[in-house]
């Protein structure tokens, strides 16, 4: 039971960080229309800015808070810069773009920082255990991970559903063209909007920097649960991204952790280890296949969110 009990707790803390990346993502694909297959490396950028920082000051939450902000400059300026120039085009023109962007970003860490990964350590406060329920301990870093994380998507819901940005983001997600003949300024609003999804991957890889080693190319296969999971939730839908990011989470952590059982039953364990994380990440990728089946638009679409 207590094994129960910590792995649905891991499944919720990266089913979270895995929200917090697909935010962006579905934003930008929502409203700007735009494939950007970069938000990864924002991710990568945000953990290398959360090392470098902490080292500097010496403080993990001054270091974290300072790479958040260099993470939404890098990312308004990535849109000015280069994103503008790929609105209006086929969206193979955003992957090629955008892949060039990956290529550039991953040379732009290995110059400034090397080719060698950065650790960041955690101060001796969240790196300790805290009881969660009689008899059960928890990481008190994964544990804020679920705090932070949690508190982020309630200010994304307030900020989309209760602001007058939110409402010309949903209006932006819906009908684009519509909002530009009202008056309203297109292009600052999706340089807002770019800005906040990099905030939001840089976010998701500054936390996640403490457990996995911060490395060139760290957002690449992460980038790829993103987008299944904005294809689950529907395109646009902030709402659809957090329900479907829980969903891979919970499925990925749990059947990591009780699948090699079940198959030791029918397969020798070397056979369960190694099929048992094929089989969890099989059942993500079938589980987007049957929502589109029966709601090819997602679970909810732009105007649900």
């Amino acid at each position: 039971m207590t094994l129960l009990i910590e792995q649905c707790l891991n499944g919720l803390q990266f089913g979270l960080l895995l929200f917090l990346l697909a935010a962006g993502l579905t934003l930008v694909f929502g409203i700007m229309d735009l494939v950007n297959l970069a938000h990864g490396s924002l991710y990568m950028v945000g953990a290398y800015f959360a090392a470098t920082f902490a080292a500097w000051t010496g403080s993990f939450v001054l270091g974290a808070v300072l790479a958040l902000v260099a993470t939404l400059v890098v990312g308004m300026a990535v849109e000015v810069i280069v994103m503008r120039r790929l609105y209006g085009r086929d969206h193979l023109d955003h992957v090629l773009g955008t892949f060039g962007l990956i290529l550039f970003f991953d040379e732009a860490v290995r110059l400034v920082w090397g080719a060698e990964g950065l650790s960041l350590p955690l101060p001796s406060w969240l790196n300790t255990s805290i009881p969660i329920l009689p008899g059960v301990d928890y990481s008190a870093y994964k544990f804020a991970i679920i705090v932070v994380t949690l508190a982020v998507a309630i200010f994304l819901y307030v900020l989309v559903m209760r602001t007058r940005i939110g409402m010309l983001i949903r209006a932006g997600a819906s009908n684009r063209e519509m909002v530009g003949a009202l008056g309203v300024n297109i292009k600052l609003l999706y340089t807002l909007v770019f800005g906040l999804g990099a905030a939001l991957a840089g976010l998701a890889g500054l936390m996640q920097a403490p457990i996995l080693t911060v490395q060139i190319g760290m957002g690449e296969n992460i980038l790829i649960l993103a987008f299944v999971i904005t294809v689950i939730g529907g395109i646009g839908s902030i709402r659809g991204a957090l329900i479907a990011a829980l969903l891979v989470g919970f499925i990925d952590t749990l059947g990591r952790s009780y699948l090699p059982d079940l198959l030791r039953m029918l397969l020798s364990p070397d056979a369960a280890a190694t099929a048992a994380p094929a089989l969890s990440s099989m059942l993500i990728y079938l589980l987007m296949a049957i929502v589109l089946v029966v709601k090819p638009e997602g679970l909810f679409s732009a105007g649900g969110k």
